[in-house]
């Protein structure tokens, strides 16, 4: 997580160390068409939503626009529904130096998927399950190196 060696770190790392810097972002007037095509064209699942000046106001996942999708009974209606109809405004937001212990205990407390990374009120990454897996996955490979396979058939 923090640096490459394979020593047992002397600190939890915050928030910055481990985050994806500089996420693609959409705004809450853009149309769910295009934050799918952001998601689909980027192989990601969330999106933080900001402001016009670029302040973190929510997130939305690709499940909430299924959901917001699945409401919908014609293709009309559903190519008018804008991220505004989908977001999630009360997302978890921290600042760069918020210790990563605390957001994933505060992730698994809420049941969440991502927190939205900021630094003076501007997006400055996201952290996302999949994140805290790889991460988590590389610390277990450096704290336990070379233990072999031990798949039980």
């Amino acid at each position: 997580m923090v640096g490459v060696s394979n020593d047992k770190p002397d600190h939890i790392p915050t928030i910055s160390a481990v985050m994806t810097p500089f996420p693609w972002v959409i705004s809450m007037e853009d149309s769910l068409a295009t934050a799918k095509a952001l998601m689909k064209g980027h192989a990601i699942r969330h999106l933080p939503v900001t402001t016009n000046k670029g302040r973190a106001i929510g997130v939305v996942s690709h499940r909430d626009i299924y959901v917001a999708e699945s409401v919908c009974f014609d293709e009309a209606e559903q190519e008018s529904l804008t991220v505004a109809d989908a977001a999630v405004r009360n997302a978890y937001i921290v600042n760069t130096h918020e210790r990563l212990d605390r957001v994933l205990i505060e992730m698994a407390s809420r049941h969440i998927g991502s927190a939205i990374v900021v630094k003076d009120d501007k997006v400055a990454g996201i952290f996302t399950v999949t994140d805290a897996c790889r991460h988590f996955g590389e610390f277990l490979r450096r704290m336990f190196p070379d233990q072999g396979d031990d798949v039980v058939a």
